[in-house]
């Protein structure tokens, strides 16, 4: 699960979480063409250019511990999508990387909504993830990289208005949140389970009431990773778990904005 703060945190903090981070040399292995950049070194990088870290991450590992992947999210509090209702979002960039050589450099573009404290990751199909090689790297590429994601924002911004302005029938609702199950459980388990759909579009909160897609689909979004809903298995009731993993996490967002995207006329 991306627990976003809203402050950024410290080196410290960082190495608390994610040590593997600070790893200052490849993977025993790694091909002699594998050029080893610790991803600290873009955390300075990306704090030259304005882009402060919110959060870090790594998977657990039983093997190659210090070089797993990892995550790290940024953010820079001067850009930010002000809507007119108050609930305002901020653009974030979300780093991820490993040092055992199978992973270049990936940046993917997020958004942090105020008014739930929660994380959301733009859809790959249309804000498609940017990559740079460890062999070769510069700050100039990477500030291109940067500049880049900044001046797609705009399209980011386009589709949350839309997603605002749609207004979503009972029946388009339950449409959406029947789909959205697929991105957390396999068709094998959905055949397998039972969900009440109208707890899952029950809002946790007042702000997030409303028919809009917008609204839909963050509350829908919410309860998926945060584990806020029951479901039946044969005749037991279960409470599902928060998602933890956090590819896991940025692999179900993507679907769901790609989902949402779906409900937009075109």
């Amino acid at each position: 699960m991306l627990n976003i703060n809203q402050e950024f945190i410290s080196k410290s903090q960082i190495r608390q979480q994610a040590p593997s981070i600070f790893t200052a040399q490849g993977a025993p292995g790694t091909s002699e063409k594998y050029a080893h950049i610790p991803t600290d070194k873009i955390i300075d990088d990306m704090s030259a250019l304005g882009w402060g870290v919110v959060d870090a991450k790594e998977v657990r590992a039983r093997k190659g511990i210090g070089f797993q992947k990892h995550l790290v999210v940024f953010r820079n509090n001067d850009i930010q999508i002000t809507a007119e209702d108050g609930d305002n979002v901020f653009p974030q960039i979300l780093l991820t990387n490993s040092h055992d050589g199978k992973n270049a450099f990936t940046f993917t573009a997020g958004l942090f909504r105020m008014v739930c404290e929660n994380g959301l990751v733009v859809s790959s199909r249309e804000f498609e993830s940017m990559k740079i090689r460890h062999y070769g790297y510069s700050f100039d590429e990477l500030q291109n990289t940067i500049k880049s994601i900044v001046e797609k924002l705009p399209l980011t911004v386009e589709s949350l208005n839309k997603f605002r302005s749609v207004e979503l029938g009972q029946e388009q609702m339950l449409d959406f949140a029947q789909k959205a199950l697929a991105t957390r459980f396999s068709e094998e388990e959905i055949e397998n389970i039972q969900i009440d759909f109208e707890d899952l579009l029950t809002p946790v909160r007042e702000a997030d009431k409303g028919n809009n897609l917008w609204s839909v689909y963050n509350v829908v979004q919410e309860k998926l990773t945060h584990g806020l809903f029951n479901y039946k298995y044969g005749v037991k009731t279960r409470k599902a778990r928060k998602i933890k993993n956090f590819s896991q996490d940025m692999a179900l967002n993507e679907k769901l904005y790609d989902l949402a995207l779906e409900y937009v006329p075109a």
